[in-house]
């Protein structure tokens, strides 16, 4: 069962993961978390860095999707902007919401990443289905009430994961 806490790939940012490495990896989608993975959990606004970034990868042909247990118009806000699909109210640790996204984008489990920045979330979620999961640090050091106790328990198994490639 800890098997299932512990990220493919843990980095301290998005710009830390190596996309080269991924498309070996056979990598062609990838599903992002929103909050404290993309835009910090207080904030509407994506940083431009992140932007220039993320548009990168759909430059360079991987088809993506936010997967987010947020509402459906912090969802919406996003997918506009960038104009990708997006998964609102995805009760992440539980699998439906991933499976809602790689039919979104015609996606297999084998070709397909999920970034985030939860253990118990977004990693157990995507481990639990069989992706390749990537943790990356937060943002922000603020959260929802509910991710602070999560945080807690977090650092529990981030001791015994070292940032790196695998």
């Amino acid at each position: 069962m800890l098997s299932k806490l512990y990220p493919k790939l843990y980095v301290p940012s998005l710009f830390d993961i190596d996309i080269r490495h991924l498309k070996k990896q056979g990598i062609k989608a990838i599903l992002f978390d929103i909050d404290n993975t993309l835009i910090p959990w207080d904030s509407k606004d994506l940083d431009p860095k992140i932007e220039k970034w993320f548009r990168s990868l759909i430059d360079q042909g991987f088809k993506v999707c936010f997967v987010s247990n947020n509402n459906e118009k912090r969802v919406n806000a996003l997918t506009g902007s960038l104009k990708v699909p997006g998964v609102h109210k995805a009760a992440k640790p539980r699998r439906k919401g991933l499976r809602r996204a790689l039919d979104l984008l015609g996606a297999s489990i084998q070709e397909t990443a999920l970034v985030g920045d939860q253990v118990f979330t977004d990693v157990l979620a995507g481990n639990r289905l069989g992706l390749y999961t990537i943790l990356v640090a937060p943002l922000s050091g603020k959260e929802f009430i509910g991710t602070r106790v999560n945080r807690k328990l977090e650092k529990l198994v981030l001791g015994r994961i070292k940032t790196g490639r695998d």
